[in-house]
């Protein structure tokens, strides 16, 4: 069993996750790509209903902290999740 005292790195890389993924529309944004593998930010801007702006900054977020990736394909780039606990975290958070 993993206790904080002994493996702290862990609480701080689980905290992290949390942390970029505590804004509606971070959150959003993972649960569509669970959903659907992958996804470019014109795809999302027009399911979220924000200025692709907005989108654009949030993706930034996600990509730091190492939850999603990218992949370029011509002029897009395709964004997935890159991080199987936050697929599973998903999961259990939303059911819908």
């Amino acid at each position: 069993m993993f206790t904080y005292k002994t493996d702290p790195e862990l609480y701080i890389e689980k905290a992290n996750i949390l942390k970029a993924l505590a804004h509606p529309v971070r959150l959003c944004i993972a649960k569509t790509l669970c959903e659907n593998e992958h996804s470019y930010v014109t795809d999302m801007q027009m399911c979220l209903g924000e200025a692709q702006s907005t989108v654009s900054q949030h993706v930034s977020k996600l990509k730091s902290a190492g939850i999603i990736v990218g992949r370029r394909e011509g002029t897009r780039i395709y964004y997935s999740l890159a991080n199987e606990d936050v697929r599973d975290l998903i999961r259990v958070f939303i059911k819908k």
